[in-house]
């Protein structure tokens, strides 16, 4: 096999012998249930996951977090809330991931919604232009990143945009690249802020693995874009009309395939079993990512130095897991690498380096050495 570097950390964490075992308990669970597999298997793999990602991210009830297979999908639940024939006005940031700015572009089209986007950047003092537009009113949803995947830099005022949003506003967090990776407790803003996530990335646990975290007072929203598993409960009493669960099940879909929260269950039961917790893992990932700048400085990449770097030219220290070169050449340096046997990625003028708990120096050692 070609001996390869894997620094797309950001894109797709590699994945732990667990996530086979996890999927293979799926397959068993059809083999030896079949219909009966959601009562007897399923369901405790959930309710054992969402205990997991509760614990994790330091909610006080693991029923407040909602399953699917993308973050897409619930991002337009949230957006089907809203009676889409009147006018329907979105806070958000020029650096928001295409599961949003498509569907934002999208809905720009109908004459009615509006999308007001605060450029990230220069970074110094986006924190206070987005939160003075915040607090200025009138939105119906306010959606920002905890981390941007086209640099990597990283927010710090959540609990300020939870207190400062007005209270009619919907507050959304994309934690998909703070998930795992950045130390996020959100028991202080849990009762005002939808957290969205999933297992791609820093949760080792690959695709159909999303999740999002629903405050109870979204218990009086009513989903457009439903699905039957959103009254599952009460389907031997169905009437003719649309009810919803009283907790984050209201957000659910319909029929999916089940094995990613195996997977995603099988990594957070082996973090738990192996005592790795995100502050360890992060802790990791900053020593290696230091080692990787003194290396940068030392010896440059390409023609690239530290001052490439775009949390380093932004001057800011809050940044995620990976490290995000701003320059012209981003594809073909990208491609000169992967001839290398190095793996990582570009976005337009952004070469990234993603960091995971399964890397070490000895990695970084050996990428530049190549180089």
């Amino acid at each position: 096999m070609e001996d390869r570097l894997h620094f797309a950390a950001h894109s797709h964490h590699l994945w732990p012998d667990r996530v086979g075992e996890a999927q293979s308990d799926c397959i068993d669970a059809a083999f030896c249930w079949a219909d009966e597999k959601w009562e007897r298997a399923i369901n405790p793999v959930e309710e054992e996951t969402r205990s997991l990602l509760a614990y994790m991210l330091g909610l006080s009830d693991p029923n407040r977090i909602a399953f699917a297979p993308n973050t897409h999908s619930l991002f337009f639940r949230l957006v089907s809330c809203f009676d889409l024939r009147r006018p329907l006005r979105i806070l958000s940031t020029d650096s928001e991931f295409y599961s949003f700015s498509r569907q934002a572009l999208r809905l720009e089209e109908y004459d009615n919604i509006h999308v007001d986007r605060v450029p990230t950047l220069p970074f110094r003092d986006f924190g206070k232009r987005f939160l003075d537009r915040a607090s200025e009113g009138g939105w119906d949803m306010i959606y920002v990143s905890q981390v941007f995947f086209n640099s990597g830099l990283a927010i710090d005022f959540m609990e300020q945009l939870a207190g400062q949003a007005p209270a009619d506003s919907l507050v959304v967090i994309d934690g998909y690249h703070g998930c795992g990776a950045l130390p996020t407790n959100l028991g202080a803003i849990e009762d005002r802020v939808i957290y969205l996530a999933g297992g791609y990335k820093y949760l080792q646990s690959g695709e159909g693995a999303c999740f999002m975290t629903v405050p109870a007072a979204a218990d009086t929203l009513r989903p457009l874009y439903t699905g039957w598993f959103a009254e599952f409960d009460a389907l031997d009493a169905h009437e003719d009309a649309v009810n919803y669960a009283p907790d984050g099940r209201r957000f659910l879909g319909a029929t999916f395939d089940p094995s990613g929260i195996f997977r995603l269950n099988g990594v957070l039961s082996l973090w738990r079993d192996e005592g790795i917790d995100v502050p360890l893992i992060h802790a990791h990932v900053r020593d290696l990512q230091r080692h990787f700048m003194a290396c940068v400085d030392e010896r440059g990449l390409f023609g690239l130095g530290l001052e490439d770097l775009l949390h380093v030219q932004q001057g800011t220290g809050s940044f995620g897991h990976f490290l995000t070169f701003r320059t012209a050449d981003a594809l073909s340096h990208r491609k000169r690498l992967r001839q290398l046997g190095v793996i990582t990625d570009s976005r337009e003028d952004r070469l990234r380096f993603g960091f995971g708990l399964y890397h070490d120096v000895e990695d970084i050692d050996r990428l530049f050495a190549r180089l």
